[in-house]
């Protein structure tokens, strides 16, 4: 089976330059630095147009934990509801309850609204006390694959989890090894954990911006150099 390269791209020039290096899958997303929360309505559209491999939305109303407020709720189904109409392969989703098990009404009311896009429940996984019963629920609910680090804080520290979980997972669902995924541990992780699709940034440092002023920042963007090098080792 072909080994899949999915990065997460906090920007437009990022997912520009993900493709450039050969990537399978963009995860697009904004505030990278908060883990991520679903981009902008420009972004998206953007992005949809510009690019020719499969773009999945991170569906994420704000940083911290991924208990949701009816409110919320609502207002990530809305996001799915745009995503759908602009055509995005796939959503990136995933509601806990307040003991950190699978909210499964909650996600079944997304992933509703998902309609034909695929969809990956994310990393709130990594959270969930019993990760066995968790992704069972994920399989039942019809997610295609979790991103998840084996709730570890690196998916090369928990790389014997992630074994686990692929086996268990049985090629019902894809298990998505993510967080620290890099050059140096992808192939190990290929052959020690047995997954197929991998997640990372790929990610470089660009220095701040003088003539931002008050404003100016460290930010960083994806390097093509660096995708295509994950690529060719996979």
């Amino acid at each position: 089976m072909s080994l899949t390269l999915e990065i997460c791209a906090a920007s437009l020039p990022s997912a520009l330059a993900a493709q450039a290096g050969g990537a399978h899958r963009i995860e697009l997303c904004q505030n990278l630095e908060q883990g991520g929360i679903t981009p902008s309505y420009g972004l998206i559209r953007e992005a949809l147009a510009q690019l020719s491999i499969p773009v999945f939305v991170l569906i994420r109303p704000r940083p911290g934990g991924f208990v949701y407020s009816a409110d919320e709720l609502a207002m990530m189904r809305a996001d799915i509801g745009i995503c759908r109409e602009l055509g995005a392969a796939g959503v990136v989703l995933g509601a806990l309850d307040a003991a950190g098990r699978v909210a499964l009404a909650a996600c079944r009311g997304l992933i509703e609204r998902a309609g034909a896009m695929q969809v990956t429940f994310h990393r709130a996984f990594d959270v969930c006390p019993n990760q066995s019963q968790a992704l069972e629920d994920i399989i039942a609910l019809g997610c295609q694959r979790v991103l998840t680090s084996g709730g570890y804080p690196t998916a090369e520290a928990g790389q014997t989890q992630l074994a686990a979980l692929v086996q268990q997972a049985a090629g019902r669902i894809s298990v998505m090894p993510g967080a620290g995924v890099s050059a140096a541990n992808i192939q190990e992780l290929a052959r020690h954990t047995g997954a197929h699709e991998f997640h990372t940034s790929a990610k470089r440092r660009l220095p701040a911006n003088p003539a931002d002023g008050l404003f100016a920042t460290e930010q960083f963007e994806t390097d093509a150099a660096l995708v295509a090098e994950l690529v060719a080792l996979l």
